[in-house]
């Protein structure tokens, strides 16, 4: 079992980890993005939100984050999980908790984009509604609407 809640500090290691293994999982180098540095200045400061599942040992096993770009428009950050609970529905629980977020403040879009070569997030989304709405940087740009 897990438990999604806001970001707490106390996590922070955990949730460094858990976006390195998961990031290394998919192929990459994993490197640490600034805003995984400091998440209550990278979201909370800036009026977004960002998630953590906690499973029953008190780790962290997944995150998703969301940055706001105009009142009806929020984009999608850190969808990982980690390697071991893929395939569980953790991804659409995370999921389902941005978009009730979302909902509550009015928005009406989402919008992620992921390199094309993410085979599972090329599966996962549009399974969740997304579709595509063009290419960006080599990475696919794909949008929901609420």
């Amino acid at each position: 079992m897990y438990r999604i809640i806001p970001f707490e500090n106390e996590y922070r290691d955990d949730t460094i980890y858990c976006f390195l293994l998961a990031k290394g999982s998919l192929g990459r180098v994993p490197r640490l993005n600034d805003d995984m540095l400091d998440i209550p200045k990278s979201y909370f400061d800036k009026g977004d939100m960002f998630w953590i599942a906690i499973n029953d040992d008190d780790r962290v096993i997944g995150m998703i984050g969301t940055n706001t770009i105009s009142e009806s428009e929020i984009w999608l950050k850190r969808l990982f999980i980690m390697p071991e609970m893929r395939r569980n529905g953790l991804g659409s629980a995370l999921l389902y908790v941005l978009e009730k977020y979302a909902k509550s403040k009015g928005v009406s879009t989402l919008h992620t984009r992921f390199p094309d070569d993410f085979i599972e997030a090329g599966k996962f989304y549009p399974a969740k509604g997304f579709i595509d709405a063009e290419m960006l940087d080599e990475c696919r740009h794909i949008i929901k609407t609420l």
